[in-house]
């Protein structure tokens, strides 16, 4: 939807508290991700390869995901995707393996190393999303229609 529509779809027009509850709400998602980055970082791992980690994590719980469903999932190009799958590689977090059938795919899986930093920071980003669940719970109880 874009911004002119959904302004003209607005059942009543934006106030002051509004822009406030908006304004809250972006600023504890930044929080929350900086604590994420902050955390990836005390863990030999760059913000976006915990990320990927976590999506891999998520995705293979059915299959092992292809490069592209990584991509997909990060919002980054395939060849982006590639690249850090590479470094991941290379450092012994995730290992590729060949579709068995599609031998063009290449699927991607976590090694026991990244299994243990994954489940690590997955403790301490669950700790910390349960400590800001009230304000987050109570910030989007703002955006109810009036």
């Amino acid at each position: 939807m874009s911004l002119d529509n959904a302004a003209s779809q607005a059942s009543r027009p934006i106030n002051d508290d509004d822009y406030r509850a908006l304004a809250s709400f972006r600023h504890t998602l930044r929080k929350f991700l900086a604590f994420s980055e902050s955390a990836a970082m005390a863990a030999d791992l760059m913000p976006q390869q915990h990320q990927a980690l976590l999506a891999i994590k998520g995705m293979s719980l059915d299959a092992k995901p292809s490069v592209g469903e990584i991509a997909e999932k990060l919002f980054i190009k395939h060849h982006s995707a590639v690249e850090l799958i590479g470094r991941l590689a290379r450092t012994g977090m995730v290992e590729r393996t060949r579709d068995p059938l599609d031998g063009r795919r290449v699927l991607i899986g976590l090694t026991p190393l990244a299994e243990e930093k994954l489940a690590a920071l997955s403790v301490t980003h669950l700790q910390e999303l349960r400590a800001i669940k009230p304000l987050l719970a109570e910030l989007l109880g703002r955006f109810d229609e009036h």
